[in-house]
């Protein structure tokens, strides 16, 4: 089986709760996270802090989420591990390639994600039309940009 992309690394972890204080407690006072932004939107229900930890390519991004209303969907606080997004160095061949396959992907299709690349989710649960999915986790593919795929690509040339 040839696939036309690449999981290149760990782009985010989300991990989700009632309140983004306590997260930022144990993440940014504890731990020592940098707090590098902040994204709300209503339709995805969702006030998140954007931290890093790590450099340059490398860099992995942890949101701390809360939901902007705890009583609507989606409920970003609900699972603590929201979700774990992968950077991919072609996300348009991943979308088309893993479709074919059945993997299903959540509604919204590709678009512009909080840290400003391009994104989709798989689904969390399989279906009969697309019997592959997350196993009750929430999977988003990052698009690469071209500093994050040559930084990859030279780390795999060098390896042993």
């Amino acid at each position: 089986m040839s696939r036309p992309f690449k999981v290149l690394g760990i782009q985010q972890i989300a991990i989700g709760g009632p309140s983004k204080d306590r997260l930022r407690k144990l993440w940014v006072d504890m731990l020592g996270l940098e707090v590098t932004g902040n994204f709300v939107s209503e339709r995805e229900n969702v006030d998140e802090d954007i931290c890093a930890m790590g450099a340059g390519p490398f860099k992995v991004e942890v949101d701390l989420m809360q939901p902007i209303d705890p009583e609507k969907k989606p409920a970003v606080h609900t699972t603590p591990l929201n979700h774990v997004g992968l950077w991919i160095d072609d996300l348009p061949q991943a979308v088309n390639w893993l479709s074919a396959q059945g993997v299903r992907f959540a509604p919204g299709g590709i678009r512009k994600g909080a840290a400003g690349f391009d994104i989709c989710f798989l689904h969390p649960k399989a279906n009969e039309e697309f019997p592959i999915a997350g196993e009750g986790v929430l999977v988003e593919l990052v698009q690469a940009p071209p500093e994050v795929v040559q930084a990859f690509a030279a780390l795999a040339a060098s390896a042993p």
